[in-house]
């Protein structure tokens, strides 16, 4: 289950089609709004493998997601550093840098998708929503994401990885809201230490 999770963020081996077509408006477009926005929540679907999950999506630029799942204890947070994944129920925590996420494109301090290290390597539109398609450049072999916009106003709609075997991991998000003012340990794994009943150490939230 973890290989799911980290995946809605890791990037995996990709050869990019020859002849994808780049609307440099459509690019500028993104930007403008990610570069716009400071935080967000609302609501995301994550389906994977047949399997749908929903849960809470919060983002603090720069640097700082949370994933927080309904009916499963994990959460998926970073700090603006490291992206952890915490199960709660193992009290076990995976970490991977920030830098090598899709994540980490969307929330840093500066989002430049044109002259800086992302690669936009395919745009689309239709009537209601427009997507880019994008990997790091100079490790155009490991992996990319797609991320769709709606249009008027530009709003941030999906998004969605693929893996090295061609399966794919969506996120579409709901009712999406502006938001700044978190508390000051929210994109922070929170684990308070107590004393257990049957000797030793352990856990709860």
């Amino acid at each position: 289950m973890k290989k799911i999770f980290i995946a809605v963020f890791s990037l995996f081996t990709f050869v990019c089609s020859a002849g994808a077509e780049v609307d440099k408006s459509l690019i500028s477009l993104a930007e403008n709004y990610l570069n716009s926005i400071t935080g967000l929540t609302g609501g995301f679907i994550q389906t994977a493998n047949g399997k749908q999950e929903k849960g809470t999506f919060s983002m603090l630029r720069p640097g700082k997601v949370r994933l927080d799942y309904d009916n499963m204890p994990v959460q998926l947070i970073s700090d603006g550093k490291d992206l952890y994944f915490f199960d709660r129920s193992l009290d076990q925590i995976t970490t991977v840098p920030l830098t090598s996420t899709p994540a980490g494109i969307l929330v840093r301090k500066n989002i430049d998708l044109q002259n800086a290290d992302i690669n936009v390597i395919e745009t689309g539109k239709d009537k209601n929503t427009f997507s880019l398609k994008l990997n790091l450049k100079g490790q155009e072999g490991l992996g990319n994401m797609t991320v769709v916009f709606d249009y008027n106003p530009v709003k941030l709609n999906s998004w969605s990885v693929t893996d090295a075997t061609g399966a794919k991991t969506d996120v579409v998000f709901q009712n999406l809201k502006e938001k700044t003012n978190f508390d000051k340990n929210y994109f922070q794994i929170q684990r308070h230490k107590t004393i257990s009943t049957s000797g030793g150490d352990s856990f709860y939230d």
